[in-house]
């Protein structure tokens, strides 16, 4: 049946920024289709609440409290997962942050500002993807899943590094592809458009009025998606981008008001 090539039963996926939002959204949905899951993330209590989710499901969890942008940690991250359950099939490298540098002037940008967010946005996920890499290649297949940004594919005024950072992945995106082809690792990326993690960033996007489909992204919108690129359901391909926004870059359309710095 079609749909047995969607089920990720057996399988082992590492989603990080596991925590909360989107990211706790996809490790739910990869578990309820049968994954075992290692979270991490830096919150232990927010892991936690996403590993009680995974175990109602009847999935195993477990929870690594690990900072992606230290390289370390996630080389610890990976051995611990591989200890546990003996492979890693998937990594979703969900981890970021730095929307609150949207719209600030570029002279009021801090090295530390800037660095702090080159490294949870672009180098977290090189970092966990040169740990998975050699894992998959001995395995002869896996699945790598960035997530990237509308923002990193269209210019904005004073929208630096975030911008930057998420353009960068998806480059890292297609060299990862091309580069592991020949073993069996499909890389692609997932672009998201507007999906406000709290009441705030709510009402700053105005609900998304302004999206063709008239709303903002919800949590369960990206996890049928997460599921589809992580099942052999999508095998043949490969370095591709995948966007989920409503319609917005369809038309280059973003939320007026929205480079300002949020606040």
């Amino acid at each position: 049946m079609i749909l047995d090539s969607f089920t990720l039963d057996g399988k082992v996926a590492i989603v990080t920024g596991a925590g909360r939002g989107l990211g706790r959204a996809m490790t739910l949905r990869l578990a309820n289709c049968g994954a075992d899951v290692v979270a991490a993330a830096r919150t232990v209590s927010q892991l936690e609440e996403t590993a009680e989710g995974v175990h109602k499901l009847g999935r195993r969890c477990l929870v690594m409290p690990t900072d992606v942008a230290i390289s370390e940690q996630v080389n610890a991250m990976v051995a611990a997962a591989v200890k546990e359950f003996g492979r890693v099939d998937v990594l979703i490298n969900n981890a970021g942050g730095g929307e609150d540098q949207l719209g600030k002037p570029l002279d009021k940008i801090t090295d530390e500002e800037w660095r702090r967010g080159i490294d949870i946005n672009l180098s977290s996920q090189f970092y966990c993807a040169r740990a998975v890499i050699p894992h998959m290649v001995g395995q002869k297949r896996g699945k790598i899943i960035n997530i990237a940004s509308g923002y990193g594919l269209r210019g904005e005024k004073h929208n630096y590094m975030y911008a930057c950072s998420k353009g960068g992945v998806i480059q890292l995106t297609r060299s990862l592809a091309l580069t592991y082809a020949e073993h069996n690792i499909q890389t692609n990326c997932i672009v998201p458009g507007i999906f406000p993690h709290n009441e705030r960033l709510m009402k700053f996007f105005k609900g998304g009025k302004f999206i063709p489909i008239g709303r903002v992204g919800y949590d369960e919108d990206l996890g049928p998606l997460a599921v589809f690129l992580s099942s052999e359901a999508s095998n043949h391909i490969n370095g591709e981008l995948l966007i989920i926004d409503g319609g917005g870059l369809a038309g280059g359309i973003t939320p007026t008001g929205v480079v300002p710095q949020l606040p």
